[in-house]
């Protein structure tokens, strides 16, 4: 007799797949995100005011000023990479107007100098030099223009976009795109020696400019302005941020206007941002080496030291470092601007090379579930996080440490393509009796460092996310020491 078959055994309910928190306000794009991963980078000017010793030129200086002796772009590009550097801008042309490659767009350009017998591309030579090295590249093509007798006439719009499409299609894909807010003023302007003003909230047309031009023909370039598109300026160019620090922004419209327009340097919000701004909109903090942005042989670079201040105040709050190198008349950057980038990288390097919490047990008050856990915060990779169930907007999490650890420097990332969602947090560590708070703070976004009043030593630590709109994200947490 045939055996009766067995009955099939009911299928266990498929679980649905956890699902991920909801975005919050606005979100950085592809391009952003890749900027943020930049972290620090230059912005390197080299025009004819290099040879008049003068930090703006007129515009009028002879194009046969430009006489770089022993112009060698590896030589300060390798000292950038030194110096931590992911990134070169070069300012392909200035305020004076000085075009560094051989543009169709005016006369007043470098084949009219004797660099290179007046067949040389000095855009070219950086950008090359960049890539051999590894940094992205990104151009600066000032707006305003001292030389040019256009400016200020309604010639000139088209002689600056075509400018930009020379530098657009001849140099590969671009990391930035930035533009400054001067614009207009005194000036050479063909021999005029004049002042000419304009309306920078029309003039140069930027919903075309950048819209129907940037966008379309370097669609990864990151537009930087007073108040950018893809990076806003900070406010000021001494190189940091407001402690409170958001990625989000909404521009004020000019006097008058119904848009923002570059060249709002005075306004107050730029150095904080705005919480629950309209747009993904981080900041930019500029700064020279030295105290000018063109070489002087007067000057001195900043220190080290001074340097590291600079990246906590930029970078440690959520922004990018724009560090101005300056070539000397060789056309190399200084012995002494070599070395204290060089120390500068090798502090960051070391200081960040070992996360003192990478082998703790991490524990957190809440979790949203499998793929969500706490572990994902000590795993070294931004990609994953840690994120609490939808209704939870605080939680703790709790780090036993292998054994005593002695740091003065805590970082902290959240995962910034679901949006900057914290707004309050702090630290504290077990003294063996209690919980001693070591640290409080507001943002975090791409990466808070907090730097603490002094070391501290402790086998287990707290974090406390004390507020936020909603449900929580966090995808990095380290301890470090200052390496010496």
């Amino acid at each position: 007799m045939a055996g009766t078959a067995p009955k099939p055994r009911p299928h266990a309910p498929l679980r649905p797949a956890l699902r991920a928190p909801k975005p919050y306000g606005a979100l950085p794009s592809a391009r952003q995100l890749a900027w943020h991963g930049v972290e620090v980078y230059g912005i390197m000017h080299l025009t004819p005011t290099t040879f008049e010793n003068k930090e703006w030129g007129f515009g009028d200086a002879s194009p046969t000023t430009f006489n770089p002796t022993d112009f060698n772009a590896d030589q300060i590009i390798k000292a950038a990479k030194a110096g931590g550097l992911k990134g070169i801008i070069l300012v392909a042309k200035h305020h004076d107007g000085f075009a560094l490659w051989p543009t169709k767009t005016t006369e007043y350009n470098i084949t009219k100098s004797p660099f290179r017998g007046g067949q040389g591309d000095l855009v070219r030579e950086i950008e090359q030099a960049a890539r051999r090295n590894g940094l992205q590249f990104g151009i600066y093509c000032s707006p305003w223009d001292r030389n040019s007798a256009k400016y200020g006439t309604g010639e000139y719009l088209a002689m600056y976009q075509a400018q930009l499409r020379e530098l657009y299609s001849n140099y590969g894909a671009l990391f930035m795109s930035w533009h400054d807010g001067a614009n207009g003023g005194d000036g050479y302007y063909g021999g005029a020696r004049e002042k000419r003003s304009i309306d920078n909230a029309t003039y140069y047309d930027w919903d075309r400019t950048w819209g129907d031009i940037t966008r379309k023909m370097q669609p990864t370039a990151n537009i930087f302005s007073d108040v950018g598109w893809d990076v806003r300026w900070v406010g000021n160019e001494d190189g940091h941020a407001a402690e409170t620090s958001w990625a989000t922004f909404t521009p004020m419209p000019a006097a008058g206007k119904n848009v923002a327009v570059p060249g709002q340097s005075d306004y107050p919000q730029n150095p904080v941002g705005t919480r629950n701004g309209k747009f993904w909109m981080p900041a930019e903090c500029d700064v020279p080496l030295r105290k000018g942005w063109f070489y002087h042989p007067t000057e001195q670079p900043k220190t080290p030291a001074a340097l590291f201040d600079l990246y906590l105040k930029s970078v440690g709050r959520g922004a990018g470092l724009d560090l101005g190198l300056a070539p000397d008349t060789r056309g190399q950057l200084h012995a002494d601007d070599v070395a204290a980038l060089q120390s500068f990288g090798s502090l960051v390097q070391r200081t960040f090379a070992h996360n003192l919490a990478s082998r703790a047990r991490i524990t957190a008050s809440n979790t949203r579930g499998p793929g969500y856990a706490p572990k994902a915060l000590l795993d070294g990779n931004g990609q994953t996080y840690w994120a609490t169930a939808d209704a939870v907007t605080t939680a703790s999490m709790t780090l036993e440490l292998p054994g005593p650890q002695t740091f003065d420097l805590i970082s902290l990332q959240e995962y910034i393509p679901l949006g900057q969602r914290i707004e309050a947090f702090n630290a504290e560590a077990w003294d063996g009796s209690g919980w001693k708070t070591i640290c409080a703070g507001t943002s975090i976004g791409a990466k808070r460092l907090v730097p603490l009043e002094a070391p501290v030593t402790a086998s287990k630590l707290r974090l406390n996310l004390t507020q936020a709109p909603v449900c929580l994200t966090l995808s990095e947490f380290g301890l470090y020491k200052r390496a010496e």
